[in-house]
């Protein structure tokens, strides 16, 4: 039976030997006992909420590694062979979700055959049942076809694994219960994964690995706590990092080498292993722990990768156990290719948050170094504290005043303009020329052929039209900024730095970090290249007015508050695109705001072939899992455009004095801290005016944020008695949604002498009715005519 296209696996290790080092070679070598295959029936096995059955069919398991049976085969390749598997998400969201990939709210899926991982008891679980059922006997001769069949691909997903199996292995701390992991193939579905890791904030886990459009997806059916976990607070880090030292080099060739320092507490006595994040593309070469050399074990796994968004965990093992409360000095040395030339001495850089190893977004103050070629400059976090140039190479360190969320850099050959508002210091960077993706091509201008000249030379004239300069808006950018930063501490406090440095990135997007904002070099020109095709007001706007106020608000949003997990994302994104929003509102009045408002409900209503909105991909509140094979624009779309509109209408709600100081405090009550969705919704619920309807918002968040759906609304009234006794009777009608969609939608009813009555109705499944008393028949009756809904 044919299984998954072998994956190519590249593995690193240090050149001397380790526990660390054999394990991961026994697993990397691994195959199955010949002698440990057997004809089962009735099979269980349950992983919290994962329940498969075994019904009839061959199960082979691997030999020992490190004294323990780490995985399992099973193939129903008998008369009547069967397997099946049973996983059912805990909430409506999660059922949805499940349903858009596989076509039903729950999995309920037979198989035919399954690969298993495992670090837990399951060897010992499965061999009690096979043990208590006489009919099950022991079948070596189809172990071995097993073992022919099935080897290859255990090594193959055995290496892709190896870290994490590895670390339950040599005893690592908070795994009480060990890795799960089946690869099962079904006729339905195809390939797919199923996961329990109780490592993971959310251990169960199913999704399938897909190719579409060349592009490598892992699109996530379901993820969610576990039975036995749920409603219990979070654990806290098991290792608490501050004080960074950072001294990097870069190179002519552009590689990076840097040698990191970093303090490291544990939070749990006896640890043997460390997990830290880094860039797949960097690889290590020393680690010590306070001064002693230590084991690490460093590897790429495209698929565990793809679905730690882009990081790569390695381990490492300390000479003795780490001692919890005790504070310890980690050094690295790594080197690799994260900066990348896109022509013209501009530069790329692809490792931004995860050059330096990483244990989880924690607070922590930095001191970077770094020493590149005496051309360029660096970019980065934090006060000069030198700046100088020795020989071939320019040298700088900055040191942060207080602790930031993480610590980027970039890199070019710069010009600088500088701008400074209450205290506060921008430095804005230029590249001086332009990549060659937004070069303009020659123009050639063919004349009209005469009789004349058709014998003449060809004179075709060549035209090259006018370059973009990317340091033309340099001044204006510096000053926008600046103005941005100031509105926004006057609303919020200061930013998470005192100093900001702009710098550009080659790319169409934008990044803010703590005291660092890569902005896209489009922000830098006048007007958008001929080559955009397509380019609307909206894009217009947001390259040359919104993105740099959306990255400068990531100051506050992100780095001095954070989310505290994946589903929580959107609010920081959200948080600072709307602030964006009320600078741009305040400094460019409210066309450029209302532009990028219908722009983002547009995009919300986007159909993909299927004739499937956008907004219908899922809830805000599943973060990343929104961008998928099914819908790639659904992420960005849903996140930025939805998110805005879900704080928009709170503001309607609220009123603008009560929002932006829900605003103010939400900054003050989470300062260095994370939020969550529930906090923030109950924050604002507190914020709502007296005697609101929905006074706790619960029912505006199960609509809006965990749920999905663009209503269509109409409205029809009539006036009825004589004045001054009358009545508008109205009746809101809610169409294109989902019958238990519910929504709270303004009626404006004008009098006379500008006087205007807003009227908050409830529409709903059925058409809902109401009724205001006037004395004098209405000027002019509109629902929601300043879009305080997102509707269609």
């Amino acid at each position: 039976m044919r299984w998954l296209p072998a994956l190519v696996i590249f593995f690193r290790l240090p050149a001397w030997g380790g526990a660390a080092a054999d394990i991961a070679r026994a697993i990397r070598e691994n195959s199955f006992d010949r002698d440990e295959c057997y004809r089962v029936r009735d099979l269980t096995l349950i992983k919290e909420d994962i329940k498969i059955y075994l019904t009839d069919g061959h199960l082979i398991f691997s030999k020992p590694v490190a004294g323990r049976r780490i995985a399992a085969v099973f193939a129903a390749d008998v008369q009547g062979g069967d397997a099946e598997v049973l996983l059912l998400p805990p909430n409506r969201a999660e059922r949805t979700s499940m349903a858009r990939y596989t076509g039903a709210p729950n999995l309920d899926e037979h198989f035919q055959a399954g690969v298993f991982l495992f670090t837990g008891d399951e060897y010992e679980t499965l061999r009690r049942q096979i043990a208590d059922n006489p009919s099950n006997k022991k079948t070596p001769e189809i172990g071995a076809l097993l073992d022919d069949q099935w080897g290859p691909t255990l090594r193959n997903l055995g290496t892709s694994y190896q870290t994490r199996l590895t670390l339950d292995l040599l005893g690592g701390p908070g795994q009480p219960h060990g890795l799960f992991s089946a690869m099962l193939r079904s006729p339905k579905l195809g390939n797919f994964d199923l996961l329990f890791d109780p490592d993971s904030p959310e251990p169960v886990f199913a999704g399938q690995l897909v190719n579409r459009n060349e592009r490598l997806y892992f699109d996530t059916w379901t993820s969610f706590e576990a039975r036995s976990a749920r409603g219990r607070p979070p654990e806290l880090q098991n290792l608490r990092l501050a004080n960074y030292r950072l001294d990097a080099t870069v190179s002519p060739d552009l590689q990076l080498s840097t040698v990191a320092r970093v303090k490291v507490t544990p939070t749990v006595d006896g640890m043997k292993v460390a997990t830290f994040d880094l860039s797949p593309d960097l690889d290590l070469s020393a680690v010590t722990v306070d001064g002693r050399p230590a084991e690490w074990l460093q590897r790429e796994s495209m698929r565990l990768n793809l679905t730690r968004g882009g990081n790569a965990m390695f381990l490492v093992v300390p000479q003795e156990p780490l001692k919890a409360g005790r504070t310890y000095e980690f050094e690295f040395r790594y080197s690799g290719k994260v900066i990348h030339d896109a022509g013209d001495r501009v530069f790329y850089v692809s490792a931004r948050a995860n050059w330096y190893p990483t244990h989880g977004l924690q607070f922590a103050t930095y001191d970077i170094t770094f020493r590149v070629p005496r051309d360029l400059d660096m970019a980065g976090p934090g006060d000069v504290a030198e700046d100088r140039t020795e020989g071939d190479q320019h040298i700088m360190r900055r040191v942060t005043s207080t602790p930031v969320r993480m610590a980027g850099f970039n890199l070019g050959d710069y010009l600088h303009a500088r701008a400074e508002r209450d205290g506060f210091v921008v430095d804005v960077c230029a590249n001086r020329a332009l990549e060659k993706s937004l070069q303009p091509k020659p123009e050639t201008i063919v004349p009209a052929t005469t009789p004349l000249r058709s014998h003449r030379p060809d004179l075709t004239p060549t035209i090259l039209p006018a370059q973009p300069d990317p340091r033309e808006r340099l001044s204006v950018l510096a000053s926008e900024v600046a103005s941005a930063l100031e509105f926004m501490a006057s609303k919020f406090g200061p930013p998470a730095l005192p100093h900001l440095m702009v710098s550009p990135i080659p790319a169409n997007f934008g990044q803010g970090f703590p005291g660092l904002v890569y902005l896209s070099t489009l922000s830098y020109l006048k007007h958008l290249p001929q080559a955009a095709d397509n380019r609307s007001e909206a894009q217009e706007l947001f390259f040359a007015e919104l993105l740099q106020a959306h990255e400068t608000a990531h100051q506050w949003w992100g780095n001095r508050v954070g989310a505290t997990a994946y589903r929580d994302y959107w609010l920081m994104e959200a948080l600072a695109n709307y602030s964006a929003l009320l600078y741009l509102e305040k400094s460019h009045g409210t066309h450029s705001t209302e532009t990028l408002m219908e722009q983002y409900r547009m995009n919300l209503l986007e159909k993909n072939p299927a004739g499937q909105t956008v907004d219908s991909t899922g809830p805000i509140v599943l973060g990343p899992r929104l961008e998928t094979s099914i819908e790639p624009r659904a992420w960005r779309n849903i996140t930025y455009g939805k998110g805005s509109w879900i704080l928009h209408m709170l503001r309607r709600r609220m009123g603008d004095e009560r929002f932006l100081s829900l605003l103010g405090d939400l900054l003050k009550r989470y300062d260095h801290k994370s939020l969550t969705t529930e906090q923030f919704r109950e924050m604002a619920a507190s914020y709502l005016p007296p005697k609101s309807d929905d006074a706790k918002l619960e029912g505006f968040f199960d609509q809006w944020v965990y749920g999905t759906g663009i209503p269509s609304l109409k409205l029809e009234y009539q006036v009825k008695g004589k004045a001054p006794a009358l009545k508008l009777v109205g009746t809101v009608t809610q169409s294109e949604v989902d019958d238990d969609f519910a929504t709270l939608v303004p009626v404006e009813i004008q009098l006379a002498r500008g006087r205007t009555i807003t009227q908050w109705v409830r529409a709903g499944s059925d058409p809902t009715t109401f009724t205001v008393a006037l004395t004098a028949p209405p000027a002019k009756v509109a629902l929601d005519p300043k879009r305080s809904v997102l509707r269609r």
